[in-house]
């Protein structure tokens, strides 16, 4: 890949600066920190004209790749460091066939090319840190042998400091990068199991990115639900599936939807049971009945959009009214649905709660215990006391759960809808005794 691949204006005006600034290259070679044969040929670069160093590269290319990594390994100034960064990124730019001369160093010396590399990634100068990163990822995307975890690790470590800091030039480069290399399944596998990594991803689209961070996130989203485990997990960790739902239903862009289509189209085929609840409580059916009347110009989306639209209208048109609601609870992501405060549904089905042993009455307590939003407590709780409406024997049930205990504490929640519909829970859990003790 092209070093261009992974740009910034930071790093490009910084790298013209650098460029221009003189290093002590003499005084290293006096206090023996280089030899005379590294300070003639680095002389030879030090802030010449493109042209002149190209016609040295083309001439000696593998020698200067050399003593730029070995020059890295060794000397420790900032300033120094910058100057051979940029040395080694403008010998890459525009010429891919060129990183061989630096993945190759390591027949010379085990620890090269990316000792040096990952080390500086611990500078405290952010131009340092950002343009061996950019380096980094050309290099190890470019690797024909599955990566290393010694290369892979301290590599993913740092991108995760990136997308969680508050500077957008570190969330810029760090998700280009994650771009550039997740295409490769070791990379992929390694950034899932980085929980902080993933977490900093989805929480950018949290903070209304603009349109092409939004693309370029989603993007990343996208090829790690390739893999199975992540298709599986990925919603039950972080949620994503409401949140990509509303990413793309605000989108302006064609690209932020194609993406994020694709990456429905990913789940749904991968992992249904996983991820289908959250996609009918999200209210994605709709969405892509919707998408589908749209105009697009680019092939692929209206592919996806027609897969998405006919695999989730088989699978939730024959939908019962009962299956909705597991479908919610399952989810997460209760609301006021009609399904909650009709008498009829929880006639026919409060006993259901009960089936497997209690698996959505553990459920529903577990999100009473969990929760932090007012509108699932609320809603919980209120089902809760349709339970126990419609099932007698519930009231010990719920109380051997714990559930009991924990609607009585929501009695003093600061919001009121919540302390409302717990007070009714209440009233009708200590309203009659226990049909069963």
């Amino acid at each position: 890949m092209s070093i261009s691949l992974v740009s910034n204006s930071y790093l490009d005006e910084n790298s013209a600066k650098i460029r221009a600034k003189p290093v002590p290259w003499e005084g290293y070679q006096r206090a023996g920190l280089i030899t005379s044969e590294e300070l003639t040929l680095i002389k030879k670069v030090d802030r010449q004209s493109r042209s002149k160093i190209e016609s040295l590269l083309v001439s000696d290319g593998q020698t200067y790749a050399l003593l730029y990594l070995r020059l890295l390994k060794k000397l420790q100034r900032v300033d120094t460091q910058s100057c051979i960064l940029v040395l080694i990124a403008d010998a890459l730019t525009d010429h891919e066939e060129r990183i061989p001369w630096f993945t190759n160093a390591a027949q010379t010396d085990p620890e090269l090319p990316y000792g040096p590399l990952l080390r500086i990634l611990d500078s405290q100068d952010d131009f340092v840190q950002l343009k061996a990163t950019q380096i980094l990822t050309v290099l190890l995307s470019s690797e024909k042998a599955p990566l290393q975890s010694q290369q892979l690790h301290p590599f993913l470590n740092t991108l995760a400091l990136f997308v969680v800091n508050p500077s957008t030039n570190k969330h810029d480069i760090a998700v280009q990068c994650l771009e550039a290399t997740l295409s490769r399944p070791e990379c992929r596998k390694a950034v899932w199991a980085n929980a902080s990594l993933v977490g900093g991803l989805v929480d950018i689209l949290k903070h209304n990115p603009t349109p092409q961070m939004s693309y370029q996130v989603g993007f990343c989203l996208w090829l790690l639900t390739f893999e199975q485990e992540v298709a599986d997990q990925i919603q039950k960790r972080f949620d994503i599936i409401p949140l990509l739902v509303d990413v793309a239903q605000g989108a302006a862009k064609e690209k932020v939807i194609r993406v994020i289509v694709a990456t429905f189209r990913n789940l749904v085929s991968k992992a249904p049971q996983a991820n289908l609840p959250a996609m009918l409580v999200a209210h994605l059916l709709p969405f892509a009945k919707n998408l589908a009347g749209r105009k697009w110009t680019d092939e692929d989306i209206v592919e996806d959009i027609q897969f998405l639209r006919d695999e989730l209208a088989a699978r939730f048109d024959s939908l019962t009214t009962y299956d909705e609601y597991r479908s919610e609870l399952s989810s997460g992501h209760l609301s006021w649905t009609p399904v909650h405060e009709s008498d009829l549904f929880w006639k026919e089905n409060a006993t259901k709660l009960n089936d497997k042993d209690y698996e959505l009455l553990k459920l529903l307590i577990k999100l009473l215990s969990e929760s932090n939003d007012p509108t699932v407590l609320a809603v919980a709780s209120h089902d809760i006391g349709q339970y126990v409406k419609h099932y007698e024997r519930g009231k010990k049930v719920l109380t051997d759960l714990g559930g009991k205990t924990r609607v009585m504490e929501l009695m003093s929640h600061a919001n009121p809808d919540v302390r409302y519909q717990a007070l009714i829970s209440v009233q009708r859990l200590v309203s009659h005794p226990w049909a069963a003790v």
